[in-house]
């Protein structure tokens, strides 16, 4: 589990790494000088991504989170959420650069709900997560 753990911190770093050079390129292919959402994607893979994982990576390590069965579904779970947020992210910022935000491509209503549904899988994730780390310690503090 700990290899798992590692190769999907070092995923979210490279996604991370790719998305703050694409935010910088595109932006200046498409002469753009505003605000958009590809401005965060960067931090935001890189902490809810790759710093998340390299925490749970140690508290595995030490509590053994995995022989829970709810350490899975937060793997799962959070990781969903975690590339929905950020995918709709992209899609926003994308529109928004190309001046198509809110348009018929897709409407600002549907990119915002699925962004939200990202956050609430993720939420989920969370809790699956501290449900699982509640266990860890109690069985260690016997």
């Amino acid at each position: 589990m700990m290899n798992k753990l590692f190769k999907t911190s070092s995923f979210y770093l490279i996604l991370g790494l790719i998305l703050g050079v694409f935010y910088r390129e595109f932006t200046k292919f498409n002469n753009f000088e505003g605000s958009t959402q590809l401005s965060i994607t960067h931090t935001h893979t890189l902490v809810l991504g790759m710093m998340m994982f390299l925490i749970v990576l140690l508290l595995e390590k030490n509590f053994n989170l995995s022989q829970f069965k709810q350490f899975n579904t937060f793997y799962l779970t959070y990781n969903i959420g975690l590339l929905l947020s950020i995918t709709m992210m992209i899609v926003h910022g994308v529109l928004t650069v190309l001046g198509k935000d809110g348009g018929a491509v897709m409407p600002e209503a549907a990119i915002s709900g699925m962004a939200g549904l990202g956050h609430i899988i993720m939420t989920a994730g969370l809790a699956f997560l501290f449900h699982t780390i509640s266990k860890a310690v109690k069985l260690a503090s016997k």
